[in-house]
């Protein structure tokens, strides 16, 4: 190894930089942990749904539908097919392993506007996700955060392909219902503690289910995400379904917009790889 850059390198352990995209994890001077996601590509929008026949006479109610309403259901199925469209992620970056905690954001902001506190939870509620915030104030966190870690770290939002990326953690296709009830926090009737269900494959908890989780994208008044986000709009994207809701939200593939309903949002952030 050269002289000068063992110095380098020696320095950037030193500043808390990152030393490189091989670090699988970082955690920051607020305590925040960090995953490493790399690049790659991922189909997104596809939908492909699936019409059969229900048994109904062998469950005991009453007569199988006939053979032109199972035909109707396939051509209705076939006309709202989307075959949806690649995303290229082309640089690596580091993404909250957790969503962001009300206890983060009392170290950085010096207040917490959740509603799932105190006598609203039984357990410890720094570590519940911070909720009641909007994509404002979601950005306010962030510009506070870099000024805590000037020459450290660049923190955002994730844009929406971004989080999509990091949530199937490699996956292709929709996540299955059993999986989704070991990894999301859905059907409760409040937040739950961050990191209590089983991670996805790399690492990530709490992606579906919890608090919904605001990313940068304007919203396009679709169920899907365009190729191409919106450059104007008046809400942002929410991604991931709330603590409340079900296993037919709780998916990855499909996109809400705030302002939601006030205690059911989140974020996590994103660490640029430089």
């Amino acid at each position: 190894m050269k002289t000068s850059n063992f110095f380098v390198i020696v320095w950037l352990v030193i500043s808390g930089i990152p030393v490189s995209a091989q670090d699988s994890s970082y955690t920051n001077s607020v305590g925040m942990q960090l995953v490493l996601i790399r690049p790659g590509h991922m189909t997104v929008g596809k939908f492909q749904p699936v019409v059969t026949m229900y048994g109904f006479a062998r469950a005991g109610n009453g007569p199988e539908l006939p053979e032109s309403a199972l035909q109707k259901g396939v051509e209705m199925a076939a006309k709202d097919a989307t075959p949806g469209f690649d995303v290229n992620i082309d640089h690596p970056y580091y993404i909250g392993k957790f969503e962001v905690t009300q206890g983060e954001w009392k170290k950085v902001m010096g207040n917490n506007p959740s509603y799932f506190k105190g006598d609203n939870v039984k357990d410890d509620a720094d570590q519940h996700p911070v909720e009641s915030v909007n994509w404002q104030d979601a950005q306010q966190f962030i510009k506070k955060l870099n000024e805590l870690e000037k020459g450290k770290a660049v923190y955002r939002i994730p844009s929406e392909f971004e989080w999509e990326w990091a949530a199937r953690a490699g996956a292709q296709d929709d996540i299955s219902w059993g999986d989704i009830n070991k990894t999301a926090v859905i059907a409760t009737t409040s937040t739950s503690m961050v990191g209590k269900k089983k991670p996805n494959a790399w690492g990530l908890y709490d992606m579906l289910g919890n608090v919904w989780e605001w990313v940068q994208d304007k919203y396009n008044e679709k169920i899907f995400a365009d190729p191409t986000p919106p450059k104007a709009g008046s809400e942002h994207v929410l991604k991931g379904a709330p603590f409340y809701g079900d296993v037919k939200n709780a998916t990855y593939l499909t996109h809400a917009a705030g302002p939601g309903s006030g205690y059911d949002t989140g974020f996590r952030v994103l660490m640029e790889v430089r």
